[in-house]
């Protein structure tokens, strides 16, 4: 595809780096041999020992001593450290002891990272000089110079300032960028000397160090906690050695539960990774390409994307794959042959009545399901219910309905025990009824203890001594005149006489799952095979069902609406299209736009965030659920179309949205969003940027509607981008 290609491995580094684990005060090196192979048998000694103390049920404390109980002991906030995982505290003096600093510590948690900088604060650290510290005001002032002082006293200015001049800092996306930026150039002028920050800052800034330090080998991906790879530990560890500064840099992973120096090893050791393409053509750029190459070149061209070639690979290697498994199939049928008849035949019988009473079983799960959703869709806030299943089951009362017009509803509830707990029907094997119904108070917030500690009394108090009835579960699907019939005819086979009978069986189901693994095979090696520019044929479809695009097929050309498409840079482009094709935004002031725009470009960090978000009222209440119907509407053409591009629309930003671009004060808007600030901050930028779009799309579009809805969009950027917004980079 792309001719003659050469391919480069470099392994040297300039600046050579050196391993080191930190075990409460002491500094191992990782390895013992300057190869980097032979791994520190001290920290081999130290893991057998964490190991054989876990066994034994015991908990260390920080000077020696065993307590008993450790299981239970580890429980809560107040858990024991391990006798080696040292103090943030202690771990930057020893660095700084040890001439290691400036250094960067990567926490995998913002929390995590602002604590780190409390603690700091609370030990009294300081690692500037004198001189240090009026320079570090001067850039501080300078950078905030123009940022509204009641904004400052929100952001907890004094006490960033003060971490600051004592040398450290913290460093995440929840900050305010401009707070970001000025941490990134004390620490490139080596004024600021240990940042606590989470992974996102080893993208694509410029702040290399004498050492890195890593907390855990272990990271919240957004949906479970999983190993760092070695590609990441790679990414994160690279920073460590400045070149032309440092003769050689340091990465240092602190000693946490259940540490493996044979497992870092294997990551610190680790020089390749493979490349994998995460490229998908979307619909903006289906008609930019359509619209500049036409629409067989644009296939062609994708035909020979590097997301093909990984596609087009991977394929070999299963072809190879399905031949191999014929030839086992083949052996398989002449183990199961019988003198009395046609096993196959037996077989293919007794494979279908497993097959009819899986399908019973299942339509009867379904029924159920359906009735558990129906009951679910019913409930109300203020009911009283059972939660039969799950680790908080018991009495609850429903705080949010959680209805959506994708998705089967999932009720926010409050338990007994005051915990917020989101159900779905699998928490139901059977249709839920009310017990009673208590009210919500008006100003109930699911975030504050003290809703919680008084909404639960009220529970308590409601159902006083109820006895709860656990529903049975129901088992089986039954039987049809199907099942029957299948029954009498494996009965009446030849070989159901046979004294091998079950022997005969065991090499058929051998043969029937080999052969359904290859059917599966074969359909992946034909679902791969140019399925790059398949997708841009389903894209295609879509396109001009909508009307986007004249056709589907290799005359297609692009449409007026098309064009307008093709200003549209979002993940939620053609939600954003459809919107302005069918005049929904047209009328609205533009907060009430700013509103109705933000939930094409916010997601919640977790589905809790999301939960029974406020809305603006009036007419831009009324557009909002009309975006989140028709984001319904053009799933269900995704899904026709075997493709899937487009989330829900997230409501969880459009009140803050709406009243940042009505005039209020920072402090009033956060107050009222659980956001920090630099998240704020960041939704604010790409709202402004789709604003920017939106204008330039509806004007495009044509008309005086057109015209107007653009000139609305512009004065919502301007609303958008002002007091912290307006001063931030980035």
């Amino acid at each position: 595809v792309r001719g003659e290609t050469r391919i480069v491995v470099e392994e040297h580094r300039p600046v050579p780096l050196w391993q080191h684990v930190m075990a409460g005060p002491r500094l191992y090196d990782l390895f013992i041999d300057d190869d980097q192979q032979k791994v520190n048998p001290e920290l081999l000694r130290l893991a057998r020992e964490e190991t054989q103390q876990a066994k034994a049920g015991r908990d260390v404390r920080r000077d020696g001593a065993y307590r008993a109980g450790g299981a239970g002991a580890a429980r809560g906030r107040g858990r024991t450290r391990g006798l080696h995982v040292p103090l943030r505290a202690e771990m930057v003096e020893r660095l700084n002891r040890d001439k290691l600093l400036p250094a960067i510590t990567f926490i995998f948690s913002r929390i995590g990272c602002s604590s780190a900088v409390e603690q700091c604060l609370a030990a009294g650290l300081r690692l500037t000089s004198r001189e240090e510290r009026l320079l570090i005001r001067g850039v501080v002032e300078q950078r905030c110079a123009n940022l509204p002082q009641e904004d400052l006293e929100v952001l907890g200015y004094l006490g960033w300032l003060d971490g600051l001049e004592r040398g450290f800092a913290s460093h995440h996306a929840g900050m305010l960028p401009t707070f970001k930026e000025t941490v990134e150039e004390l620490f490139q002028r080596g004024l600021v000397k240990m940042v606590f920050a989470t992974e996102t800052l080893a993208l694509g800034i410029n702040m290399p160090a004498r050492t890195v330090v890593l907390e855990k080998l272990v990271k919240w991906n957004g949906e479970t906690h999983a190993d760092v790879t070695p590609g990441e530990y790679t990414q994160l560890t690279g920073r460590a050695g400045r070149r032309g500064i440092d003769i050689e840099g340091n990465a240092v992973v602190v000693w946490h539960q259940g540490f493996d120096p044979g497992a870092l090893a294997g990551l610190a050791s680790t020089r390749t990774y493979p490349l994998r393409s995460s490229f998908k053509p979307s619909y903006n750029m289906a008609v930019n390409l359509v619209g500049s190459v036409g629409h067989h070149a644009a296939r062609e061209l994708l035909e020979t994307s590097f997301a093909q070639f990984q596609a087009d690979r991977a394929v070999v290697g299963m072809a190879r794959q399905v031949r191999k498994q014929e030839g086992a199939i083949e052996g398989y049928r002449e183990a199961m042959t019988c003198h009395l008849g046609d096993f196959g035949e037996y077989a293919e019988l007794r494979r279908r009545l497993t097959d009819r009473e899986k399908q019973l079983a299942r339509d009867g799960a379904t029924r159920r399901r359906s009735e558990a959703a129906d009951s679910l869709a019913a409930l109300k806030p203020g009911d009283v219910i059972v939660v039969p299943a799950g680790r908080r089951s018991g009495l609850a009362v429903v705080i949010d309905p959680g209805l959506s017009e994708r998705d089967e509803p999932r009720p926010s509830v409050l338990m007994m025990d005051r915990h917020v707990k989101r159900l779905s029907v699998i928490d139901f094997p059977s249709p839920v009824e009310p017990l009673e119904r208590i009210r919500i108070p008006k100003l109930f917030n699911p975030r504050s203890a003290n809703s919680r500690r008084d909404l639960a009394a009220k529970l308590k108090d409601a159902v006083g001594d109820l006895t709860i009835e656990r529903p049975r579960k129901v088992r089986g699907g039954g039987e049809d005149d199907l099942v029957l019939e299948l029954r009498r005819q494996i009965r009446q086979h030849p070989c159901h006489g046979c004294d091998d009978r079950e022997q005969h069986a065991r090499w058929a189901e051998r043969s029937l799952r080999l052969e359904r693994e290859t059917y599966g095979l074969e359909r992946r090696v034909e679902s791969r095979t140019n399925s790059i520019a398949r997708q841009f044929d389903r894209v295609c479809a879509i396109l001009a069902r909508l009307g986007y695009l004249s056709s589907d097929d290799d005359t297609a050309t692009v449409t007026d609406a098309g064009r307008m498409l093709q200003r549209l840079y979002n993940d939620m482009d053609l939600v954003a299209a459809e919107c302005l094709r069918q005049g929904l935004w047209h009328g609205l002031t533009a907060p009430e736009l700013a509103a109705c725009a933000s939930v094409l470009v916010f997601e919640s960090r977790s589905a809790e965030d999301a939960f029974a978000p406020k809305l603006p009222e009036g007419r831009v209440r009324e557009v909002l659920l009309d975006t989140v119907r028709l984001a319904g509407e053009l799933a269900g053409l995704e899904s026709e179309e075997h493709v899937q591009f487009l989330r829900e629309p997230d409501l969880g930003f459009a009140w803050a949205a709406y009243r940042w671009t009505s005039g209020h004060r920072l402090d009033s808007v956060l107050r009222e969003v659980d956001l920090a600030a630099g998240d704020f901050v960041r939704w604010c930028k790409q709202l402004a940027d789709l604003l920017g779009q939106i204008a330039d799309a509806a004007r495009a579009h044509g008309g005086p509607e057109g015209a107007v809805l653009a000139a609305t969009a512009h004065q919502a950027l301007d609303a958008v981008k002002r007091g912290v917004v307006s001063f931030s980079s980035v």
